[in-house]
């Protein structure tokens, strides 16, 4: 590989890495609230979630570009009140990864925390534990494979990120050019077959490993449930 080809990969990494570490928080949150709670909205709050699963990627990079560009309704605040541009930068990359991946994570969570017996629970909240105190002492241990699960997917996912991100973050050297836009570059590039192969195969070896991965949490944690023998 070329340092080129190394630098593109360090930095496909790093955006993955940001984005599913900063979502895995909200997604325990709404993983939880999902599978315990009943309220109105529900049904909107569930699809809302998802709704980066079903929409074209670049029309949720386009949305995200309306709402965080340098004129866009948030963007504009936060560039005046904060000095942080996020469009065509390699944070909007890890904001397009992060909408696109968050379905992926909380359906994992979510999954995990359903296959949590409640009856732990409520012995718990019996024995005088608060909900929070529950929650991180039962809920959360319990449910843990599936919180590595969903960060390994968020992780994956963001690897393979292009539409959102090409639409939203660019395709700039060294700056946003992550594995699926350095492919699609070297593809329309005269010479570029021999770097596209080698991206191709490190694609497909990290989606593989990631996938085996998150595989391996899901069926460890369901030998725990006794879901599986």
């Amino acid at each position: 590989m070329t340092p080129e080809e190394w630098s593109i990969l360090a930095l496909s990494a790093k955006i993955a890495l940001w984005c599913a570490g900063v979502n895995l928080v909200p997604a325990i949150a709404c993983g939880w609230l999902l599978a315990r709670k009943e309220f109105a909205g529900k049904l909107v709050l569930d699809s809302l979630i998802h709704l980066p699963l079903v929409l074209p990627p670049v029309v949720t990079g386009y949305l995200l570009l309306v709402l965080f560009g340098s004129n866009g309704v948030l963007g504009k605040w936060i560039f005046s009140t904060l000095g942080i541009r996020l469009a065509f930068t390699w944070k909007a990359a890890v904001l397009a990864s992060m909408v696109v991946s968050f379905p992926l994570a909380v359906r994992s969570i979510r999954t995990a925390v359903e296959m949590v017996d409640v009856r732990l629970e409520e012995a718990s909240r019996t024995l005088g534990s608060n909900p929070l105190k529950t929650f991180l002492r039962i809920t959360l241990p319990l449910s843990f494979p599936g919180v590595v699960s969903g960060f390994v997917l968020s992780f994956a996912r963001s690897i393979g990120e292009f539409g959102a991100t090409i639409t939203f973050a660019g395709n700039i050297p060294m700056e946003t050019r992550t594995l699926p836009l350095a492919l699609y570059t070297y593809l329309q590039s005269p010479g570029g077959d021999a770097p596209a192969l080698r991206l191709v195969i490190i694609s497909v070896l990290i989606a593989f490993l990631a996938l085996a991965i998150s595989e391996f949490w899901v069926r460890s944690f369901k030998k725990r449930m006794g879901v599986i023998a």
